[in-house]
């Protein structure tokens, strides 16, 4: 059964993919709002709790352990169970984890806690990947994507912002409390959403006949996948990078100019928030590009993750002040922009049965290689050299994402060539 005011290769009408989006979109914003509150209380935790750097890190990294440990098994459910009401219940734990770190006495209680909010985060970006995978056309695909992933910046910048300011007004445990009640309300919302049927494991033998494949066999073929491979790669590279400057560029202002944090993070927020310029722009340029280029995804990422490492080059090991802040907006714009069609071409080289699956393994990719240990890392070396030194290593691991992007835009067509085309419907 499909949506009867269906058009141009969308599942439902455009209308009802616009709303369905929209509760995607304020979902993954209130998710980063909840990952990404604790950066701005670093201060406040090291005064109440006397923590190093490197255990500040760590509760950024706890939040990704715990993703990479249990989105496989969350996206397994998500694409043989349902999107919807996967999507709802995850929502629903991390929002109720984040209100529980308001409550927390200790560093290895607030640990556990962020801890939680990963369990819940887990199956969230494979689950709204596959959705919008479905419901919107292949040719949108990426410029969807980057619109969507617009409210990882967003997310990330009000997360940061709201955590100086209601710390430094009414407490830190009240910044938890505070931001985790919205996204309890979409969390809601989203169990009466429309879904896709499940769609079944079918591949078509040498002969001609179409038989019923095992989930195992499937995602063996990820591995005979080259261009998959290396954008999970690629994907870890720039997330490495993206995921240190959210975590520690309020700190970097907080003692290289002296700003009072509030100050500092919001200065600090700025720069990310430009990344809902990026992905939208990256999304877009990708899909205009992919008409004339095939491997035009892959390019884009390549390309954009170069700008990356040329530019942060240019601002922790050459320029300070103002320039230095100037270059960094830049970076803001260009970090984000390989999302959106890294993302897509997660999709667009695999089985649509698997394609949450997929996603959860550039996940784990991207969690254990990058987010989970890119806030660590500067943490690490910010505590035995300082904070700039730290942050100058990173154009190292932008630069290695974008030679993994141009790798894979030499096997992207021949991948694409072998996926079966399987149309998706809604569920009755």
């Amino acid at each position: 059964m499909t949506d009867p005011d269906r058009s141009d290769g969308y599942l439902v009408s455009k209308r009802y993919a616009h709303y369905v989006f929209a509760l995607l979109f304020l979902i993954y914003m209130f998710d980063y709002i909840d990952r990404l509150v604790v950066v701005s209380l670093f201060p406040f935790l090291q005064q109440e709790w006397n923590l190093t750097d490197t255990q500040c890190g760590m509760l950024v990294s706890a939040v990704y352990w715990s993703i990479l440990i249990f989105t496989l098994p969350v996206s397994v459910l998500v694409d043989r169970w349902s999107r919807k009401k996967s999507i709802g219940l995850m929502a629903g734990l991390w929002c109720l984890a984040t209100a529980a770190c308001a409550f927390t006495k200790s560093f290895p209680q607030l640990f556990a806690a962020r801890t939680a909010i990963g369990i819940g985060e887990a199956g969230y970006a494979p689950g709204g990947t596959a959705m919008i995978a479905a419901i919107y056309p292949e040719k949108k695909r990426a410029a969807v994507m980057g619109i969507w992933n617009a409210s990882i910046p967003l997310g990330s910048a009000l997360g940061i912002a709201l955590g100086g300011f209601i710390a430094q007004t009414w407490g830190w445990r009240h910044a938890f409390g505070i931001v985790a009640l919205p996204g309890l309300i979409v969390a809601v919302l989203f169990f009466f959403v429309k879904d896709y049927k499940t769609v079944d494991l079918r591949r078509t033998d040498a002969s001609g006949k179409t038989r019923r494949a095992s989930y195992g066999e499937i995602i063996k073929g990820f591995a005979r996948t080259p261009s998959l491979i290396l954008t999970y790669l690629g994907f870890a590279g720039n997330v490495f990078v993206t995921t240190a400057l959210l975590s520690w560029l309020p700190t970097f202002f907080h003692r290289v100019e002296g700003l009072p944090m509030a100050q500092a993070g919001t200065k600090g927020s700025a720069v990310m928030l430009l990344s809902m310029i990026g992905a939208p722009l990256g999304g877009f340029l990708a899909d205009k590009w992919q008409k004339k280029r095939g491997n035009a995804r892959p390019l884009i990422c390549a390309l954009t993750s170069t700008l990356t490492a040329v530019t942060l080059l240019l601002t922790f090991g050459l320029f300070k002040g103002g320039v230095q802040y100037a270059t960094l907006l830049v970076v803001g714009v260009s970090a984000a922009a390989f999302v959106p069609a890294a993302a897509a071409i997660t999709q667009d080289v695999v089985h649509p049965g698997v394609r949450a699956t997929s996603y959860s393994f550039c996940v784990i990719v991207q969690h254990l290689l990058g987010s989970s240990m890119g806030p660590l890392f500067v943490g690490y070396i910010s505590d035995r050299t300082n904070i700039s030194t730290a942050l100058a290593i990173l154009p190292v691991f932008a630069l290695v994402a974008a030679l993994l992007f141009l790798a894979a835009a030499f096997f992207y067509e021949k991948d694409l060539a072998r996926v079966e085309k399987i149309d998706v419907s809604l569920e009755k």
